[in-house]
């Protein structure tokens, strides 16, 4: 039977959170009622994450490890994406930096007729807890460019929790090119052409402190992939 719902956990060196964030995780689903799965996608983990996993779900029978080379947080998304077998397919970062009982916001009955539900910071009904200004400047300031260059109507792209139809992966993730963490932004301007129906979804997001995104490196990476969406759309 198909899955209604599929958890997808992409992975890098999480071995000190990674069985917490699982265990919370199951815990909620458990309690639902509808079948699920979770599909952890670890991107090439040098320390015991892919092993700590691979435990756990010897104990569940609907948890996947995916074990793929290391190329980037996009590569382990769109890998799992593709995997994944729910009807709908949820991008879950493993920090679990929002509560996993809000995921029922991008799912019908709360939510119907989206193609794609993005968890956002920005809307009117979410909250920021716990985070520091610079960071949050950083964010606003990467999404000015986004809005400039690519999506114009979304305001904030980059948040990792996101809800996908089964009907659009193959069409969005199977066009996927950049492995980086402006994975997102390709994703959601390539949904934007194809007239695919978005909703942004307030949430309560908590600041954590094992960010895997470098300031200044990463802004700079992410600034080029913009720069290469733009200019293999033209």
């Amino acid at each position: 039977m198909q899955p209604f719902l599929s958890i997808v956990i992409p992975a890098y060196n999480e071995e000190p959170r990674i069985i917490r964030t699982l265990g919370q995780v199951v815990r909620y689903l458990n309690s639902c009622d509808y079948q699920w799965e979770i599909v952890v996608a670890d991107d090439g983990s040098t320390d015991a994450t892919a092993h700590l996993v691979d435990g756990f779900a010897s104990h569940h029978s609907n948890i996947r490890l995916l074990r793929l080379p290391h190329r980037g947080k996009g590569w382990a998304v769109k890998n799992g994406m593709l995997k994944a077998s729910g009807e709908y397919r949820f991008l879950c970062d493993a920090d679990l930096s929002m509560p996993i009982e809000q995921v029922q916001r991008f799912l019908p009955p709360e939510l119907n007729e989206a193609d794609i539900a993005v968890g956002s910071r920005e809307a009117p009904t979410s909250r920021r807890i716990g985070e520091p200004w610079r960071r949050h400047l950083m964010g606003r300031s990467y999404n000015w460019l986004v809005r400039a260059l690519a999506v114009p109507d979304l305001n904030d792209t980059q948040c990792g929790f996101k809800c996908f139809r089964a009907s659009v992966v193959p069409e969005l993730f199977g066009k996927q090119t950049l492995d980086g963490f402006a994975f997102d932004v390709e994703i959601l301007f390539l949904a934007i052409k194809e007239g695919m129906i978005i909703r942004e979804v307030g949430i309560d997001w908590h600041y954590r402190e094992r960010s895997k995104v470098s300031p200044v490196k990463d802004s700079i990476a992410m600034t080029r992939d913009l720069l290469k969406i733009r200019w293999r759309y033209i």
